[in-house]
This record gives C-alpha cells, sequence and structure tokens, in this order.
C-alpha cells in the first residue's frame, strides 16, 4: 500500500496529476516547478551533543462524501458524509554528519480509492505513533546505510497524504508496502543511484524480504527508475500493514517509472506487476497475478494554485469468489478476476504552510457477476474528499 534521504526525498514528493488532462491546458510561462504540498523550510535548533537538529510538522483535516460507503458498520467508512484527521506529524531530523537520524511522529491516515474510508485512530495501529524512525550512517554524499522503520522503496506514491498531489492514494498503491523494518544501503554515482533493503516487508517482523530501486537521471528534467521486491524465503501468515498480507507477504513486485519535471510540470508514468505463487501454508491455492498502469502529472498555474490529476488501469487475477484468509485472492479491495480503472482530480491552494485541496474520484470496476468492490454488489464509487491544514 514516505522518503527523505537524497533518494527517498525524490520519490516522497513526486506529485500526482492526469497528463492526459494537463496537456490540455494552456501553458502559462514563469511560474514555478510544480510541487503541491511542499513543506516549508524546517525550524532549526541547537541540541547541544547531537548537533543542529531541523523540526517540521503538518496538522490537517479532511471531510468526505461517498456514494458507496465500504466500510464496516459503526465505522467511519460506512458513513456517506464524514470528517477525521489526516496528519498530525512531527518531523525531527538530523541531517548533517557522519551519523543523522530521522523521527516521524503522531496521527495519520491512509485514505485509498475502492477501499473503505479509514481513520487516523485505525490507520495508527499499523505501524504505531512512530511510523517511521531509523538512524543514518552517511560516511559521503555518495554512500550511506539507513537502520530502522523504513519507508518502502516501492510504488510512485506516498503514504501520506501530504506527500501527494492527491489526497486519497491510488489502485495500484493499495498492494504495495508502505513502511518495513530492516536496513537499507544507498549509493550513487554520477546519474546513477541505487538503494537495496533487506526488510520485513509488509512489517512481517519476518527480515527475508529483498527490495531495491534503481534510479538514471537522463538529464535534469527526466529520470528513469526500476523497483522490485521479494521475500526470500518462507514468510510470516499475517502482518499489521494490510489485511491480505498474508497473501502480499509471498508476491514478487516489480515497477518500471518515468518522471518528466521542468518548470509548472511534473509528469509521470509507471507500470507494475505482482505475482503471488500458489502456497498450501498461506492457504493461496491458486498462483494469479495482478498488473497496472498509471499516468501522473502536475501543472502548477501559478505559485500557490495548481491542478493534479492521476488515471490509471488495474487488472487483478485470482479465481471468481476466491478467498484468502477470509479476504478477496485479489491482494486489493476489488474482487478477483476482475479489472478496474480510475480518475481523480486534484486543485491545490498552497500559500506558504497553510493549504486546502479537495479530491474528486471515480473508480470503475469490471467483475464477474455477483461481485462487486469490498465484497458487496456495486462497481463503482464517486468520492469527493476535502483537505486543509498547516505545515511548518
Amino acid at each position: 500500500m514516505l522518503h527523505h534521504n537524497a533518494i527517498h526525498t525524490s520519490r516522497s514528493l513526486r506529485r500526482s496529476v492526469l497528463a492526459a488532462i494537463a496537456l490540455s491546458l494552456p501553458m502559462i510561462a514563469g511560474v514555478a516547478q510544480a510541487s503541491p504540498l511542499s513543506m516549508p523550510a524546517p525550524l532549526t535548533f541547537s541540541a547541544g551533543p547531537l548537533g543542529k537538529l531541523d523540526v517540521q510538522g503538518i496538522a490537517s483535516g479532511m471531510a468526505f462524501y461517498q456514494d458507496f460507503p465500504q466500510g464496516a458498520a459503526g465505522t467511519i467508512g460506512a458513513k456517506h458524509v464524514g470528517a477525521d484527521i489526516t496528519n498530525g506529524m512531527v518531523i525531527i531530523q538530523k541531517n548533517t554528519g557522519t551519523l543523522q537520524f530521522y523521527i516521524q511522529a503522531g496521527a495519520y491516515s491512509f485514505p485509498t480509492l475502492a477501499a473503505a474510508m479509514p481513520s487516523s485512530t485505525s490507520d495508527i495501529n499499523f505501524f504505531g505513533a512512530m511510523p517511521v524512525a531509523y538512524l543514518k550512517y552517511a560516511p559521503s554524499s555518495d554512500y550511506s546505510v539507513e537502520v530502522g522503520k523504513l519507508p518502502t522503496l516501492i510504488g510512485a506514491e506516498g503514504g501520506f497524504t501530504y506527500q501527494n498531489i492527491n489526497i486519497a492514494r491510488g489502485l495500484l498503491w493499495d498492494v504495495e508496502p508502505i513502511v518495513s523494518r530492516g536496513v537499507q544501503f544507498n549509493a550513487s554515482n554520477g546519474p546513477i543511484s541505487a538503494s537495496v533493503s533487506l526488510n520485513d516487508g509488509y512489517y512481517s517482523n519476518r527480515y527475508n524480504v529483498m527490495s531495491g530501486l534503481l534510479s538514471y537521471a537522463i538529464n535534469g528534467s527526466n529520470t528513469v527508475s526500476f523497483y522490485a521486491q521479494g521475500p526470500l524465503g518462507n514468510v510470516r501468515t499475517s502482518s499489521p500493514d494490510v489485511a491480505y498480507s498474508s497473501t502480499g507477504t509471498a508476491s514478487d513486485i516489480y515497477g518500471v517509472e518515468y518522471v518528466y519535471s521542468s518548470g509548472p510540470w511534473m509528469i509521470e508514468p509507471y507500470v507494475q506487476y505482482m505475482h503471488t505463487p500458489q502456497s498450501n501454508r498461506l492457504g493461496i491455492a491458486h498462483s494469479f497475478s495482478n498488473y497496472g498502469a498509471a499516468l501522473l502529472a502536475d501543472y502548477s498555474f501559478t505559485n500557490t494554485i495548481s491542478l493534479g490529476s492521476r488515471v490509471e488501469y488495474l487488472d487483478v487475477g485470482g479465481k471468481p469468489g476466491e478467498q484468502i484468509s477470509g479476504v478477496a485472492a485479489s491482494l486489493t479491495d476489488l474482487p478477483a478476476d476482475s479489472h478496474a480503472w480510475s480518475i481523480t482530480l486534484t486543485p491545490t491552494y498552497q500559500d506558504d504552510g497553510f493549504f486546502a485541496r479537495a479530491d474528486l474520484s471515480y473508480v470503475a470496476a469490471s467483475a464477474p457477476a455477483g461481485l462487486g468492490l469490498s465484497g458487496g454488489t456495486n462497481t463503482t464509487q464517486l468520492r469527493g474528499m476535502l483537505e486543509t491544514g498547516f505545515m511548518f
């Protein structure tokens, strides 16, 4: 289903907007490069023997309407209209010297297309009140090692809402890990940068998953990347990352991304493939695959106003009606043996630390007869969201 060193930052600040729509907008010369929800410069203070520390924070909330609630009775996801906290985060980091660290603590939620609307009180159970925290050893600017609770290397969208141009995460994001515990090695040489991590995948607490990211900067505006993850041995049958992680922990996932960023534009297409092998131990009767593609982009009209959107397609495998550990075999909230597409529009206003934005999203699925989203029969969902808050 998060990144703040030299490699992480380039991923967490990627902003999603549908290029097909953005390309129809007029070009406006002389505006800043698109970067909605850019964090303001951090507050810096001296911490004695720790040296100088940077402190940042974000406080934000959302309100939503959805025509098809997918949550269990009594939860926020069961409501047509509701509101909740999206971020109540404080970030403390030391990013100079040989020994560095990063700590991110507070409340958060992960709203996702074609899934039940979450709450901050439920989502904090995934990774605790300190979702990201790691030590970093950086003997040079070209090499570093990180140990702790690390943001994933997999996928094009960050985990937290403020890291993305859209409020809700997309269909492809739904099958990706968010945070993993482990060790990560980072290196760069000229236009090439790479990260390799040995971790616990979907937060399973079994450290036998390998993930990696390789990027090549063609020039100052164009970058191509490849990412991959897979287990090296037997995986646990459960973990708190996703309800169906007993299946996800056994899966291999691969993706290719391309990023164009110049002036007011950021455009990023990517494709992703996921394969889950048959496993009697995990209750996976048949192997199956998910694959999809997305087109993300961002366009800034002025230094404070931008329009973002995202379009994507996801094909999910599995046999109709088949379940694994009580959940759909597709690894998503879509039924097995179906496919879906989505579109999201996100106009954004940001003035220094204040921001306000809106999501309008639509998901349509083609599924076997009698099956729909989240185990129901509905095959479409329309959702509107508003998010506002402050960053420092």
